[in-house]
């Protein structure tokens, strides 16, 4: 997937927080540490330094959500982050986004903090940061 179609799906699925452009993902991807899991109509944007894994951004294109495919790119970025040795994915995610809270609950994440105004939103608005992790160990051994 191209930075320019990684851009596109972005600015289709971030309607209510600022979408990241072509020449964002292009800098990104061009760090070793960052890596891209893609599947039709979306992807997840990763860096990863063991023993950590940072979820940068997931997105699902609009046309393609509310079937699985979020879920799909989380297991496969759980699977990719214990190949490479890593036993914690953290992310943050806007308050306000209660889809995606509800998606990453669902897929073994614990909220374990929040940064406060973190996000500006058009209208002038501001929102928290959730804070959260999934424990791959304890998702490996069941506990």
């Amino acid at each position: 997937m191209t930075p320019k179609e990684m851009a596109d799906i972005h600015h289709a699925a971030f309607t209510h927080g600022r979408a990241w452009s072509a020449d964002e993902f292009a800098q990104l991807l061009a760090n070793t540490h960052t890596h891209c899991l893609t599947c039709e109509g979306g992807f997840a944007v990763v860096q990863v330094i063991p023993p950590e894994v940072e979820l940068l951004t997931i997105a699902v294109h609009p046309d393609h959500q509310r079937n699985g495919l979020g879920r799909a790119l989380l297991a496969d970025l759980s699977q990719m982050a214990a190949r490479l040795g890593c036993d914690r994915v953290f992310l943050e995610v806007d308050e306000r986004n209660s889809p995606a809270h509800a998606l990453y609950v669902a897929a073994g994440f614990a909220s374990n903090g929040s940064r406060s105004n973190y996000y500006r939103h058009a209208d002038g608005s501001q929102s928290a940061a959730i804070l959260m992790s999934c424990d791959l160990t304890a998702k490996q051994t069941g506990k």
